[in-house]
């Protein structure tokens, strides 16, 4: 889940992320751009019609819709590992917008189930983040075999 993400270069490369792997992606409004952008449309290549891509119009439609039993909100302010956790099915992982993140009240939600982050080298701000999506999903989907991958 990409919360209020603003650069639509990566929503489309999330896009295409998701039509690779077969997760679904679900965007938080506001989004810093139209969905009908040229660079996210750009950024996606053709798999916009073979991603599943939902919209929300704001955190608790999201809550709502997904029901989640386990969150992961990603934060260059955590402790806990991305590659220490065990995934499972059904599992939501949830960042925040470039360049800023998560704000303090979303990290601070009730349905967050703990804060992960993606080690770097000390002092650099943050990851991409489609590249950081990437990173974490396919490590999710390795946990549960590559369900539905060939």
């Amino acid at each position: 889940m990409f919360h209020q993400p603003c650069i639509p270069q990566n929503t489309g490369n999330a896009i295409r992320l998701a039509a690779v792997t077969g997760c679904e992606l679900h965007l938080v409004r506001p989004l810093g751009f139209d969905l009908s952008e040229p660079k996210l449309r750009r950024a996606g290549l053709d798999y916009h019609d073979l991603a599943s891509v939902t919209v929300h119009d704001d955190l608790e439609s999201a809550w709502t819709a997904l029901a989640p039993d386990r969150v992961f909100a990603f934060t260059a302010h955590a402790d806990t590992s991305y590659a220490s956790l065990e995934y499972r099915r059904g599992d939501v992982l949830l960042f925040g917008p470039e360049p800023t993140g998560l704000a303090p009240e979303v990290l601070s939600d009730s349905h967050v189930t703990d804060r992960v982050r993606i080690p770097m080298v000390p002092g650099r701000r943050s990851l991409n983040l489609a590249n950081a999506a990437s990173i974490v999903m396919y490590e999710a989907w390795r946990q549960i075999g590559f369900d539905g991958g060939v």
